[in-house]
């Protein structure tokens, strides 16, 4: 069973292609469950994201597709929202989707995983800004609103490395993740950034499965053609690990499949 829970739409401003295009490019793929996940709507950073306004185009495009193309793939419906507190929205928190993905891309306000504010990077202390990081995971996971935890290490994703130990500064989020019960997914997007490595690392991957934390796959999409993109080292990266099995989800319940 390949699974694909994290892939975006022109919606969110920043993506290419149309929802056809990107199930087409699936079916080429051989994935059989295939998930959208577009940027949330908030009152902050709108620019990147769609409107509230586009919320009922948008989980009714994904829902057509899904109808029109149940016979050749399985076609679920969610959000990535970002942990953001105070800016996040009941309308996204309570819509009647398959699943939340949460992800944290700001730290009091900066974009850090913007190529937009990179230079901010010059003005931090590495070691404080990834302790920040994955306190702000811990948090969100504690939360018990989201179902799947997106890209767990993206702070690495310009290539700045704390020097501390990362699995020493991640262990309190991932014992979270396992208290709250959240999916942890393989995100492949890491391999087209400047880190050059899927997220999370290897190390954190193999944390999590010591602690029983199940995972899902994600291409974290933003134009067709990266649709599937390395799904094979995802699935030997998974296996690296200890896991045969993955997870999607359906009206915020969660199936398992081997893969």
């Amino acid at each position: 069973m390949r699974i694909d829970l994290h892939n975006h739409t022109t919606l969110c401003n920043h993506a290419q292609g149309s929802v056809e295009q990107y199930i087409r490019e699936a079916l080429k793929r051989e994935i059989d469950i295939f998930g959208f996940a577009d940027h949330a709507p908030m009152d902050f950073d709108e620019k990147y994201r769609m409107s509230f306004d586009q919320m009922t185009q948008y989980e009714a495009t994904i829902r057509e597709a899904a109808e029109r193309y149940r016979d050749q793939i399985d076609i679920r419906l969610g959000y990535e929202v970002d942990w953001l507190p105070g800016h996040m929205d009941p309308r996204v928190l309570d819509a009647k989707v398959d699943y939340l993905i949460g992800s944290v891309h700001f730290l009091n306000g900066w974009g850090f995983d913007n190529p937009e504010f990179i230079g901010h990077w010059k003005e931090q202390n590495v070691d404080e800004v990834w302790q920040r990081y994955f306190d702000e995971i811990a948090a969100m996971a504690r939360s018990g609103l989201f179902d799947i935890v997106g890209h767990l290490d993206l702070i690495k994703v310009f290539g700045h490395r704390p020097s501390q130990d990362i699995r020493r500064l991640a262990e309190e989020a991932l014992d979270a993740i396992a208290a709250s019960e959240m999916v942890l997914e393989l995100n492949a997007a890491g391999w087209r950034k400047p880190v050059a490595e899927a997220y999370p690392s290897l190390d954190l991957l193999r944390m999590a499965r010591d602690r029983g934390i199940p995972i899902t796959f994600a291409s974290d999409a933003h134009s067709p053609q990266q649709v599937g993109y390395r799904y094979e080292d995802l699935l030997d990266l998974a296996r690296s690990a200890g896991y045969d099995e993955a997870v999607s989800f359906r009206n915020r319940q969660a199936q398992m499949h081997k893969f």
